[in-house]
């Protein structure tokens, strides 16, 4: 459950089990989030727009915002993405529901190595996992008939993420590598086709609970 930390314009609401510690917040905002501090988010230390305007950033999805000041709250963008991470995760932002839960980003493992399914847990530093982010193109192009429609992630028992819904998928810089309404994305990490899988988590003996 997020811990909230409320200001006189925004509440911040933070989940630790979502955070893959890539220090947006602190490097972009440290005034008001400094992990040397107690607490260490304060709220009132910016402008709600900024404040906003970075948590939007946030690659896991583990900060989020409440306006108080009656402006709009985070709204999810058009089109559903799923980026692909440089020897790293899969970071999706859109209309998601992952694991029954609605949000609008959230990294997603690909190493096979997190102590925290389906998401990413930065362990695929320590494993020293390599994969690259520049996939070659899949050469289907094929959107749904509602970019913005809900993206179901489901992890499969001892499998794949299956992503459900509209969806693109595209390198870490942007280019576009597949677009349909459904895709079953590697998360063993020894797929020869990453980022999709190609069964090869039968072959290893891959273990990980299902959603």
């Amino acid at each position: 459950m997020a811990k909230e930390y409320k200001g006189a314009s925004i509440a911040i609401g933070f989940e630790m089990k979502r955070c893959i510690h890539a220090r947006n917040c602190y490097l972009k905002l440290p005034r008001v989030f400094d992990p040397d501090r107690r607490p260490w988010v304060d709220p009132d230390a910016a402008s709600a727009e900024e404040i906003a305007a970075m948590i939007r950033t946030c690659p896991s999805g583990a900060l989020t915002f409440r306006r108080l000041d009656n402006a709009a709250d985070e709204a999810t963008p058009g089109i559903n993405r799923v980026s692909v991470q440089e020897n790293g995760p899969n970071a999706f932002h859109g209309n998601l529901v992952v694991a029954g839960e609605a949000m609008t980003r959230a990294t997603i493992c690909r190493c096979g190595k997190t102590k925290n399914p389906p998401y990413c847990d930065y362990s695929h530093v320590d494993a020293g996992f390599i994969a690259t982010g520049e996939p070659p193109e899949t050469g289907k192009d094929a959107p749904g008939e509602d970019p913005g429609e809900e993206l179901i992630i489901l992890g499969h028992e001892n499998g794949p993420i299956e992503a459900r819904g509209a969806l693109e998928v595209t390198s870490g810089t942007g280019r576009r590598v597949h677009r349909g309404t459904r895709a079953f994305l590697c998360r063993c990490g020894h797929s020869n086709n990453k980022p999709f899988c190609d069964g090869s988590h039968k072959r290893v003996g891959f273990e990980m609970p299902g959603d």
